[in-house]
């Protein structure tokens, strides 16, 4: 009984949990819409969040930029289609792997960080200091992170975009005898800026859903250090499978404006 009573309320806590997000995120956009930005605060985040996770960005994409390519290779040789490696690699880049594992290192990074560092203002009360100061927490905490996360984060995405064909050029011309010329060209000629357009949309989307799941577990977090370690997890763990969820669910939409393979 008490197994199917846990059932019973998991559509309730997911409607309460969803209903938490979305009450904060309107709180969020109200104080952005209202003015209520603190300019030095913002580009603190953003120096934190876009400047400090291009190592992890940079190195996640390359490196699976020049392994989607290697097996890519391996599979079209027997094809005879190895100059079919680049806009694969490219279109896959820019569409699909680039804007996931992008949102997925800043999810671990970024949103582990944004949770714990809020959870602990909330459990050392420090949160309800500011509300006795007479400063809204959302406009002093939440608005400048996720501005910052909303401003980085496409940007993050490109530079994954650009390591991950780089190093797949590297990988196809100067590993495995790809001719440099047919690659480049046939690169150009099926990457569109449709496929880049729809990986910037997905990285804004996916700046969305970490920023206010880590925040929003932050602002909830209790019982000392055990909550804010809750917290932690459950916003990197959340975090990650909305963004996977998410896209596909992007993917479905976006491919209704940004149709692949027009040309």
């Amino acid at each position: 009984m008490s197994v199917l009573a846990s059932l019973g309320g998991m559509p309730s806590a997911f409607l309460i949990y969803l209903g938490q997000v979305g009450g904060l995120m309107i709180e969020t956009f109200q104080s952005v819409f209202a003015g209520r930005i603190r300019v030095r605060l913002t580009l603190e985040q953003i120096s934190h969040i876009g400047f400090g996770s291009q190592l992890v960005v940079i190195v996640t994409g390359a490196f699976t930029g020049a392994v989607f390519t290697a097996q890519t290779f391996f599979q079209f040789a027997n094809l005879n289609m190895e100059s079919a490696v680049g806009p694969v690699v490219s279109v896959a880049m820019c569409r699909e792997l680039g804007p996931v594992l992008a949102g997925l290192m800043v999810a671990g990074r970024v949103g582990a960080a944004m949770s714990a560092e809020l959870g602990t203002m909330k459990v050392t009360q420090q949160i309800d200091a500011l509300r006795a100061l007479a400063v809204n927490p959302v406009d002093y905490l939440v608005v400048p992170r996720a501005l910052a996360m909303m401003i980085s984060l496409p940007l993050l995405v490109a530079e994954c975009i650009f390591f991950g064909i780089l190093a797949g050029w590297f990988v196809a011309t100067q590993v495995l005898g790809v001719g440099s010329a047919y690659y480049m060209l046939n690169m150009y000629k099926f990457t569109e800026a449709e496929d880049i357009m729809m990986g910037i949309i997905k990285g804004f989307v996916f700046a969305i859903i970490i920023v206010f799941i880590s925040c929003r577990e932050g602002l909830h977090a209790r019982e000392g250090a055990v909550g804010v370690g809750r917290a932690t997890t459950e916003a990197v763990v959340i975090g990650s499978l909305s963004v996977l969820i998410g896209n596909f669910f992007l993917t479905m939409a976006l491919n209704i404006f940004f149709p692949a393979g027009t040309n």
